[in-house]
C-alpha cells in the first residue's frame, strides 16, 4: 500500500533529479558558449541561455563571424515554437533607452543598429514565406547582455539577459516540432553564414518523432491546418494558411480589394495584411468594420498574433471612427438616433403615408431604408439624380412618381430632422467626408483596411478613400457581395476607386465550412444572382474548392415554440460544457435576443452576448443576432426558427418588394448558417401558413 510519505519522497525525489539535469544542461551550455572566445561574458550568458533552448526542440543558428568584428551580419536566428526570432545581442557600456521613438545609449543614436536588424528580419520573412509563415510569425529581437529590461520599439522586442529566455519560452505556439525543424534548415539553406549551434553534451535530446515525414510542404501546410482546427475558435479565427501568405505580404500600385466566398479566410488576410503594413510603414493602420462589435474582437486577435505593432493599428467601426474624426477636428455634429426617427415617423405620417407609396408597401421600413442607403447612403442632394438613378441591389421598379414621393418624404424628413437639430447616423459620414476633403493631406494613416465592405455605403467607402487617396498599398476592400445583409448597394467604380487587373484578389479556397454545412448554406441561396461592389453579376450557388469534408447539419422540426426550445436546451445540453465555449446561437433580430438569452440562463447555460464578446476564450454560449454574427466563427451554430423571416412579409405589399425582403432574409440566413465550422443545428416551428424562403 502506497503511504502519504513515500509518495512525497518520490516527489521530492524526482524534483533533485530534474534540478540535477537543469544543472547540467546549462553546465553544457556554458561550455558550448565558451567556443565564442571574442565574445564578452555578458554575450556569452546570452547565448547559453539561447543554447538551452535547442534542448527543447528550438534551433539556433549563429553567424560564424560573431562575434568580434562589425562586418558581421545579426548575430542570431532562433527558430521555436513562437516562431522565428532574428536576434541581435548588444554588451553596451551605458544602458539603452527609447526616447521620442529612438534607440538611444551613452547619448547617441543607435539607427543603425535598428536598421541593420530590420534589414535581416525582411530577408528572413521573405525565405520562410516560401514556407507559408506568415509575417507575424518573424519578430525581430534585440537582447542586452547585463540589463534588466522588457519593451519595444515599433516592431522590435527589447529584452535584457534575464528576461530573453522566460518571454520566448511564454511567446504564443506558431509552429509545430516538424515545423520549427524544416523552417531552421531552410533557414541555413537561404543564411550560408549562420551555422547550427547546440548543446554538444549532457542529456540528449529525445529523438525525432515519426512526424519527420511531414518535412514536405503540403504535409506541413496540412498538419498546420489541422492543429489550428483542434483548438479553441479563437485560435483558428487568426489562422491564415500558408497558401495566402503571399497576398498578406504583395505590394499594390494602388487600392486593392480581396473578395471571395464565405469561409475563404478574406478577414484573416485583413488582419495579417494590417501588421504586416504596421512592420513596414511609420504611419498608423486603421482598420475599420461597419458592426460595432467587431473591432474589440479584432483588436484582441492582433494583440495575440502579433503584440509589437498593435498599438499602431487602429480597430474602429466606420461611425465611431467618423465621430472622433469630426470632434478632433472640431467639426459640430449631434448624433441622436431616437430623435431622428421621431423625425422620419412624422414625415412619413404626413408626406409618405397618404402619396402612392402606400400602394406599393404600407408600411414605412421600407422607404426608409430607400432613404438611408441609396438617397443619403450615396450622397444623394438633387432629385435629377436619384430620378435616373439604378438602384443596385434594389429589385423593385419604382416609376417616376414613385421617386417623387420618395424625394417628397425624404425632403419632409430633412425639414423635420434639422428642426430638431439633430442628425443621423448618414450625416456623420457626409460631414466627415466633407472635413476629409476640405483638408487633404492631414491623414495620419499610412493604410486604411475596410472589413466587410459589402455593407458600407457609397459615402463611407468614398471616405475611407478620401484618407489615403490611390497611394500604393494605402486602401485594402475586403469582402464579398453576397454576405451584404443589409439593403442597397454602389460599385466602386461610383466612389472612383479603380481595383482592376492584379488589384482585384478573389479567393476560391473555403478553409471553414465543412461540406455538408456549405451545401445546405448554398441551397438556400443557390437561385439568387447577386450584384458585387465591383459591377459584376455572380450567380448564387458559386463555385468553391473545400479543405474540409464532412461535418453535421442537423433540421429539428417542432410543432410549437415550446417544444424548438426544449429540443435546443436538449441539443446544447448533449453538446456539453466542455463545447459551448465554440458554440453560438444565432437569432433572427435583435428582438429576440432578451428571449433566448433568458432561456437558456434560466436552465443553467451561461451565455455570452456577442455584443460583449472581445475575442478571448469565454466560458458559456456565444448568443447574437445575424447581423452580430458578421466576420466571426464558431464550430457549433445554433439557428432556432431559421426558415421564416422576424419580420413577415403582408399581402399588401406589392409582390417585388415582398420577393425583395425574402432575398435580402435569405442573405441573412446564408450568412448566419456560413458562421459554422463543425456542425449546425437549424430549428423550424410549423405554421399554419409559413411565408418560407421564396
Amino acid at each position: 500500500m502506497t503511504t502519504a510519505g513515500g509518495s512525497a519522497s518520490r516527489r521530492a525525489q524526482e524534483a533533485r533529479r530534474q534540478e540535477r539535469e537543469l544543472r547540467e544542461q546549462l553546465a553544457a551550455a556554458q561550455r558550448e558558449a565558451r567556443r565564442w572566445e571574442a565574445a564578452s561574458e555578458g554575450e556569452r550568458r546570452v547565448a547559453a541561455q539561447l543554447l538551452m533552448l535547442t534542448r527543447r526542440g528550438w534551433r539556433l543558428l549563429v553567424d560564424r563571424r560573431w562575434p568580434g568584428t562589425r562586418s558581421a551580419n545579426v548575430d542570431m536566428l532562433l527558430v521555436g515554437p513562437g516562431g522565428v526570432f532574428v536576434v541581435d545581442v548588444k554588451n553596451w557600456r551605458d544602458a539603452p533607452v527609447v526616447s521620442d521613438g529612438r534607440l538611444m545609449a551613452g547619448g547617441q543614436r543607435r539607427d543603425t543598429e535598428i536598421g541593420k536588424l530590420l534589414a535581416v528580419t525582411r530577408v528572413a520573412e521573405g525565405a520562410v514565406a516560401s514556407l507559408g509563415l506568415s509575417p507575424v510569425a518573424v519578430q525581430p529581437l534585440m537582447v542586452f547582455a547585463g540589463r534588466s529590461c522588457d519593451g519595444s520599439l515599433g516592431r522590435v522586442r527589447l529584452l535584457g539577459e534575464r528576461e530573453v529566455g522566460p518571454k520566448l519560452l511564454a511567446a504564443r505556439a506558431r509552429l509545430s516540432a516538424p515545423g520549427v525543424r524544416a523552417t531552421a534548415n531552410h533557414l541555413e539553406e537561404v543564411f550560408p553564414a549562420y551555422e547550427n549551434s547546440s548543446v554538444r553534451d549532457g542529456p540528449a535530446p529525445a529523438p525525432a518523432a515519426a512526424d519527420d515525414a511531414l518535412f514536405d510542404l503540403d504535409g506541413l501546410r496540412e498538419a498546420a491546418l489541422n492543429a489550428a482546427r483542434s483548438g479553441p475558435i479563437e485560435q483558428w479565427m487568426t489562422f491564415l494558411h500558408p497558401d495566402q501568405v503571399a497576398l498578406v505580404r504583395r505590394n499594390w500600385s494602388g487600392p486593392a480589394r480581396i473578395s471571395g466566398p464565405a469561409g475563404t479566410g478574406k478577414t484573416v488576410v485583413g488582419l495579417h495584411r494590417a501588421a504586416h503594413l504596421a512592420q513596414r510603414t511609420s504611419g498608423r493602420v486603421l482598420y475599420v468594420t461597419f458592426a460595432a462589435n467587431l473591432p474589440r474582437v479584432q483588436s484582441t486577435f492582433l494583440h495575440t498574433m502579433s503584440p509589437a505593432v498593435a498599438d499602431r493599428v487602429e480597430f474602429r467601426s466606420l461611425h465611431s471612427w467618423a465621430q472622433r474624426f469630426l470632434d478632433e477636428r472640431g467639426v459640430p455634429h449631434r448624433l441622436n438616433r431616437d430623435r431622428a426617427e421621431d423625425a422620419f415617423s412624422r414625415a412619413w405620417l404626413h408626406r409618405g403615408r397618404p402619396s402612392v407609396l402606400s400602394a406599393i408597401d404600407p408600411s414605412s421600413r421600407y422607404w426608409r431604408e430607400e432613404i438611408d442607403y441609396v438617397i443619403k447612403g450615396r450622397g444623394i442632394t438633387r432629385f435629377e439624380e436619384y430620378a435616373t438613378l439604378r438602384r443596385v441591389r434594389r429589385r423593385t421598379n419604382l416609376r417616376r412618381a414613385h421617386r417623387e414621393a420618395v424625394w417628397a418624404l425624404f425632403e419632409e424628413y430633412e425639414r423635420a430632422r434639422t428642426e430638431r437639430g439633430v442628425h443621423d447616423f448618414n450625416d456623420i459620414l457626409s460631414l466627415a467626408l466633407a472635413e476629409a476633403r476640405s483638408r487633404p493631406g492631414r491623414s495620419p494613416y499610412a493604410a486604411v483596411i475596410a472589413d466587410e465592405v459589402q455593407d458600407l455605403t457609397l459615402v463611407g467607402v468614398r471616405l475611407l478613400h478620401a484618407l489615403v487617396g490611390d497611394a500604393p498599398n494605402g486602401l485594402l476592400l475586403v469582402g464579398d457581395g453576397q454576405q451584404a445583409v443589409y439593403p442597397g448597394g454602389y460599385r466602386l467604380a461610383d466612389a472612383g476607386i479603380d481595383v482592376r487587373g492584379d488589384r482585384g484578389q478573389v479567393l476560391r479556397v473555403n478553409y471553414r465550412n465543412a461540406k455538408h454545412i456549405l451545401d445546405a448554406a448554398l441551397a438556400v441561396v443557390a437561385e439568387d444572382a447577386f450584384d458585387d461592389i465591383d459591377g459584376s453579376s455572380s450567380p448564387g450557388r458559386r463555385e468553391v474548392d473545400l479543405t474540409y469534408h464532412g461535418g453535421q447539419v442537423v433540421r429539428c422540426l417542432s410543432r410549437t415554440p415550446a417544444e424548438q426550445d426544449a429540443a435546443l436546451l436538449a441539443a446544447l445540453r448533449e453538446r456539453g460544457p466542455a463545447g459551448w465555449p465554440d458554440s453560438a446561437v444565432l437569432c433572427r433580430s435583435n428582438r429576440e435576443l432578451g428571449r433566448y438569452h433568458r432561456l437558456l440562463t434560466r436552465a443553467g447555460v451561461p451565455v455570452c452576448p456577442l455584443e460583449h464578446y472581445d475575442g478571448l476564450p469565454v466560458e458559456g454560449v456565444k448568443l447574437g443576432s445575424y447581423h452580430k454574427a458578421k466576420g466571426l466563427e464558431f464550430k457549433h451554430v445554433y439557428l432556432p426558427d431559421h426558415d421564416a423571416p422576424a419580420t413577415p412579409v403582408t399581402p399588401a405589399v406589392d409582390a417585388d418588394i415582398a420577393e425583395e425582403l425574402r432575398e435580402l432574409f435569405r442573405a441573412q440566413l446564408f450568412v448566419a448558417m456560413t458562421r459554422a465550422r463543425d456542425s449546425l443545428w437549424l430549428g423550424s416551428v410549423v405554421r399554419d401558413a409559413p411565408p418560407g424562403l421564396g
